[in-house]
């Protein structure tokens, strides 16, 4: 009897251990935790605004407890190039592509209307038929836009309030619609003021430095806009605002940062970070992108660089206190 028990006993501890260790294999071969994603990163261009929005993405994906192995591509302001990285995300088999610019959001759509595609720093959405509507984006395809309804507006007012003149150089590519939607929305703004725009289309940011050195003795200010081919080459444009003195306004904060002399705009951090929200929801298959709508900025702000004042030689006003935050 004696043998028997403990024969009892060694087959019970024998059961519990098989038990464990097929519990230990289903943990390690099913368990979602363990997955690792891979998502691919198209980005047109390398400069402040879109490097910070890719950095709030990975942060939201990080926080959200996932794996991810990043594929990051630029194009370096190449459509081509833009294209060919798409459509090797798509033979890569990538998760998902997250998209950084509108010219990188359309060469993934392009690519494929399967592979979810998480975008941000897209100007409207809509309009680049990205998206059926804000509301219900439809497809594979939903993200953030950098387009705050009041940037604009607030931008054109400021410069109709402040700007001694009212010719208001724009340099900007005519080849992102991104740019094209935003001049139109700029000469919207201007109705019902003097204020005009003289503007200047560029193709390559190697064009920006003549295309501002062109306006120079023909508009009273500039207005950058959040031109990816412009801002990445902004330093251009800055250095003969301040040789010439001229008021320089920009799209972004990172680009009043850089140089500028004032924007309202917000953080591209915060709306890649929501894009990585999006995109964490997706992954762990609790939303489809068309179950997703497409978010605006949430804040918007005017921030004044000081510095870059003094240097285009603007006259300081008390109003700006009380409106604005400040660069020194």
């Amino acid at each position: 009897m004696k043998w028997l028990k403990t024969c009892g006993a060694l087959l019970l501890a024998g059961g519990v251990l098989a038990g464990c260790a097929g519990e230990k294999t289903t943990k390690e071969t099913s368990g979602e935790k363990e997955k690792t994603y891979k998502v691919g990163v198209t980005q047109i261009v390398e400069h402040p605004s879109l490097d910070a929005a890719f950095n709030g993405f990975k942060k939201a994906l990080e926080e959200k407890g996932l794996k991810v192995e990043y594929d990051v591509q630029i194009a370096q302001g190449d459509m081509n190039n833009n294209q060919t990285i798409a459509n090797n995300f798509v033979a890569d088999g990538v998760d998902l592509i997250f998209a950084n610019s509108t010219p990188s959001a359309l060469g993934a759509l392009n690519a494929t209307k399967d592979i979810p595609i998480v975008f941000t720093s897209v100007t409207d959405p809509v309009g680049a038929k990205l998206v059926q509507s804000m509301e219900q984006p439809g497809g594979n395809v939903t993200g953030t836009t950098d387009t705050h309804p009041d940037a604009i507006p607030k931008t054109v007012q400021f410069i109709d309030q402040f700007v001694d003149g009212n010719r208001v150089g724009m340099i900007y590519n005519a080849g992102e619609q991104n740019s094209v939607a935003q001049v139109d929305a700029v000469k919207k703004a201007m109705e019902g003021t003097d204020l005009t725009i003289v503007p200047v289309s560029v193709s390559t940011s190697s064009e920006v430095k003549q295309a501002a050195e062109s306006l120079v003795g023909k508009v009273d200010c500039f207005y950058v806009i959040t031109d990816n081919t412009v801002v990445s080459a902004l330093e251009s444009v800055i250095q003969v605002a301040n040789d010439q003195d001229i008021p320089l306004f920009v799209g972004e904060l990172d680009s009043v940062k850089r140089g500028g002399f004032a924007a309202y705009g917000f953080d591209y951090y915060d709306i890649g970070y929501e894009a990585g929200v999006m995109a964490a929801d997706i992954l762990e298959g609790k939303k489809k992108p068309s179950e997703l709508p497409v978010q605006y900025p949430q804040k918007l702000k005017l921030v004044i660089n000081k510095k870059a004042a003094e240097e285009m030689g603007i006259t300081w006003r008390s109003e700006w206190d009380s409106m604005a935050e400040f660069i020194e």
